[in-house]
């Protein structure tokens, strides 16, 4: 992996950098404690249109790092972000991108978790990071590409996932992870989601298979995620892990 230069941002150490899988690069930040860490490694995957930089990303980089003395990374999805070449970064444009690979690339999401795997493998390899848990947290294109990618990878142990449903081009792929998503998880949805109605949220709550899952809806359109709501998925998450690397 090869990193820039680490900069202070939000009271964290920022390193972007960017790794080659195949002809794949993969642009990323890992946001770690100003001093050596001693918690869990969290994976932030970003929603449609956005990428690393995003709001919620960086906050729940920021708090993780602050709360629970973590490490984060975050990778841009596809076609989003440091991944978009030079191309504009228009929102609407990168959404209907997406949607458009979405519908037509059925290799996506399995490029996507493979890439996540790779960057994972380097930072484990090359780091002593992961011994007090590792975790997942993303939201809406977040959970479209990130509950495959929990639910085929052993070694995260809980998750946030949400404002997505058991709809769209890869629902097969959604609902079949879903079902083996056996980790601890909290999951998101908004009750006025104008992208992605209740009955598939529920269905997709429904098929997850892990015994310690909690649905949490309020009131809202799809973007509207509240800082109450935002804080108790965190601390859902810091709760889990710590948990999970209990002695």
């Amino acid at each position: 992996m090869e990193f820039e230069e680490a900069t202070i941002r939000h009271a964290m150490t920022e390193r972007r950098f960017s790794t080659q899988r195949g002809d794949r690069c993969i642009p990323g930040v890992l946001w770690s404690p100003l001093t050596p860490a001693e918690g869990p490694l969290v994976l932030l995957g970003h929603g449609g249109s956005g990428s690393v930089d995003d709001e919620h990303v960086v906050a729940a980089a920021r708090h993780l790092v602050r709360e629970a003395d973590a490490t984060c990374v975050a990778i841009d999805g596809p076609i989003h972000g440091r991944r978009r070449e030079g191309r504009s970064d228009d929102p609407s444009l990168v959404l209907l991108e997406f949607s458009a690979l979405w519908s037509s690339d059925q290799a996506m999401t399995d490029e996507m978790v493979a890439d996540w795997r790779y960057v994972l493998d380097g930072l484990l390899r090359d780091t002593n990071l992961g011994s007090s848990g590792i975790g997942y947290w993303g939201l809406s294109m977040g959970t479209l590409l990130g509950l495959p990618l929990v639910a085929s990878d052993s070694r995260i142990d809980a998750c946030v996932l949400g404002l997505a449903g058991a709809v769209g081009p890869t629902r097969t792929v959604l609902n079949s992870a879903a079902a083996d998503c056996s980790v601890p998880t909290f999951f998101l949805m908004k009750w006025d989601d104008e992208l992605f109605s209740r009955e598939s949220c529920f269905e997709l709550f429904g098929l997850l298979g892990t015994f310690d899952k909690q649905l949490h809806a309020s009131p809202g359109r799809h973007s509207e995620v509240g800082p109450e709501v935002f804080s108790l998925s965190l601390r859902f998450l810091m709760s889990r892990l710590a948990r999970a690397s209990a002695p």
